[in-house]
């Protein structure tokens, strides 16, 4: 019994690093040859583990399940990872001195490991059945190999034999216990991916026909007043007409922009920023575009507020929201903008007005696609400002009442200069 829970031990320690792994890393990690590599080490820790606290028996022998990541490792990830963590447990074994067990384990390796890379490219082209049955397989004969190296340099007795047929089928086991679960994680995470870019394709094509949609109208109306300009008897409204179509394309050109804006991928040349400057920057460009809408602009800016974001997608958020701000104060009215310090270790915008306001469902819905509070609006003017504020780790809070105004709260994480 106590021989089992030491190879129980050896199983906890073993599993540990590689799903991890599994559980911390692989939605982080998009690089085929970075993931190898991080998978790689962690098999590389399983080992060391094993190996640094393994079952002893028969005055001094010792037997662990080093072999398991070594096995999966090599099935997995390839003949250099494989010969990586072959190369491990050789030095790793050599700590403890030149002795017949050090021997013990450069034969076994030997014999086995080309068998391993031999099998390795059939492994990966087949189906998740037939990768158990192998990956078990290779343990049996490894385990088997091992007992037949180890009775030929040592001899063999019924203590060390029990000890050695517990090991067998307790590698064996766990082989095949660890492989089924890898292929079932592998499976999951290859069915999130897929409805991923299935839920991406469906948002596609809800995007596009509404796009369509929002693009044809004022495409229709020019095209109307093209043609008034065309008749023989053109009534005296030439200049409004044509006044009307430039706005009509220009509204067009805006609603492309902003569709290009939010399918673009966010960009990643992040840099340390001020975030007070770049507000006091875009309070003066709307400034500029409000100056006939009787609009005063109220600021309490802090020298010190560092953040990490791209300043030209950073503008473009803040700009969207500010000039929904004035947009809502049709009879003019005040926004107060704000930027400080929180004693949480984050930066705090505060964007408020004295606008319309909006009811707690409109609130709910803003930011999502297609929706707009304006009448020639969008909504992904808004979009692409939460989608950018996301982007660079920081959150945004709209609190509004009905007749009162909105305030806008952005908070980023901090950044020490």
């Amino acid at each position: 019994m106590s021989i089992v829970k030491d190879f129980l031990l050896q199983l906890t320690l073993m599993i540990i690093p590689i799903f991890s792994y599994f559980t911390f890393i692989l939605e982080k990690v998009k690089n085929d040859r970075t993931i190898k590599m991080f998978v790689a080490l962690l098999w590389g820790v399983s080992i060391v583990l094993c190996m640094s606290f393994p079952v002893e028996y028969a005055g001094g022998d010792r037997l662990d399940l080093r072999f398991i990541p070594l096995l999966l490792g090599t099935l997995y990830l390839g003949m250099w990872p494989g010969l990586f963590l072959s190369a491990l447990i050789i030095f790793y074994r050599m700590t403890s001195g030149i002795t017949m067990g050090l021997y013990t384990t450069i034969l076994v390796l030997v014999i086995t490991l080309p068998v391993i890379l031999y099998v390795q490219r059939m492994f990966m082209r087949e189906k998740k059945d037939r990768r158990v049955m192998i990956a078990t397989g290779l343990s049996f004969l490894y385990c088997l190999c091992g007992m037949t190296v180890f009775s030929l340099m040592n001899g063999i007795s019924l203590p060390v034999l029990k000890v050695q047929g517990i090991h067998l089928l307790f590698t064996v086991a766990v082989t095949c216990f660890c492989t089924v679960l890898i292929e079932k994680i592998r499976e999951t995470h290859q069915l999130r991916l897929e409805v991923q870019d299935a839920e991406k394709f469906r948002m596609i094509s809800e995007l596009t026909s509404v796009f369509a949609h929002e693009i044809r109208n004022p495409m229709q109306v020019t095209r109307g007043f093209l043609q008034l300009l065309d008749e023989p008897d053109l009534p005296h409204h030439k200049k409004e007409y044509i006044k009307v179509s430039i706005e009509e394309l220009d509204r067009a050109n805006e609603i492309i922009n902003d569709f290009l804006a939010f399918g673009k991928p966010s960009m990643n040349t992040y840099g340390t920023i001020n975030v007070g400057e770049q507000l006091k920057r875009v309070t003066t460009l709307i400034q500029t575009f409000s100056i006939n809408q009787q609009v005063e602009f109220k600021s309490d800016v802090a020298d010190d507020c560092w953040i990490k974001a791209n300043p030209q997608k950073l503008n473009q958020s803040l700009i969207n929201i500010l000039k929904n701000a004035v947009e809502s104060m049709p009879d003019g009215g005040t926004v107060w903008i704000a930027c400080h310090s929180s004693e949480d270790g984050h930066i705090r915008i505060t964007i408020k007005d004295q606008g319309i306001g909006m009811n707690p469902k409109q609130v709910d819905r803003l930011g999502s696609p297609y929706y707009s509070l304006k009448e020639k609006g969008t909504g992904l003017g808004m979009m692409v400002s939460y989608q950018i504020i996301r982007s660079f780790k920081g959150r945004i809070t709209v609190e509004s009442e009905e007749g009162v105004g909105t305030e806008f709260v952005i908070e980023f994480p901090r950044v020490e200069t």
